[in-house]
């Protein structure tokens, strides 16, 4: 199995916990159904025909989660990634954020 050079250990302990398998449950806004709800990419595995393998990341379990503030934690708090599901779960998990929060010209239009 192909693993990064640094935090090795870490590494292994988030595939072990994954099943060498990514762990995305439709946070990237796809449904998974061949997976039975759970992204079917495998670590070093094809993807298909014309994709070389895939590497899976071990990145938190918060898509919002800074890569700074992710380095810190542990392996319990860590998930196994593909870098397809991770990169569409941070845009929607960010698109939802921004959405949610009022804007500074918003915040006293209804106020009486």
């Amino acid at each position: 199995m192909s693993e990064p050079i640094v935090a090795a250990d870490l590494f292994r302990a988030v595939m072990e916990a994954a099943g060498g398998r990514c762990q995305c449950e439709g946070e990237c806004g796809q449904p998974h159904t061949k997976g039975e709800g759970r992204c079917r990419r495998e670590h070093d595995k094809y993807a298909g025909k014309h994709s070389g393998p895939v590497r899976l990341m071990a990145a938190a379990a918060d898509p919002l989660t800074t890569d700074l503030q992710a380095a810190a934690l542990p392996a319990s708090e860590l998930r196994a990634w593909c870098p397809p599901c991770f990169t569409a779960a941070r845009r929607i998990a960010k698109r939802r954020q921004t959405s949610k929060a009022p804007t500074k010209d918003q915040c006293g239009l209804f106020d009486l």
